[in-house]
């Protein structure tokens, strides 16, 4: 479902007691990205993040993207 991801998103957004323009400031000063929060949220909207711009999310939000072996895969 489209709207779980970005609500997903938006939760460790507010987690980190910041606002959808914090995080794309810290994402344009750190790794380049456009300062529109319309980007970011037409991004997560369409479902269109790459795997290179989720990981760059998840740090500037301080958490990291591990992969994880399933029980029994």
């Amino acid at each position: 479902m489209k709207t779980d991801m970005r609500n997903e998103v938006k939760s460790y957004i507010v987690r980190q007691g910041m606002t959808m323009q914090d995080t794309v400031d810290l994402l344009a000063d750190e790794y380049g990205w456009s300062g529109s929060v319309s980007n970011l949220s037409n991004k997560l909207q369409r479902e269109s993040l790459r795997y290179r711009e989720a990981i760059q999310l998840a740090d500037v939000l301080g958490y990291d993207i591990r992969w994880v072996r399933r029980e029994g895969g």
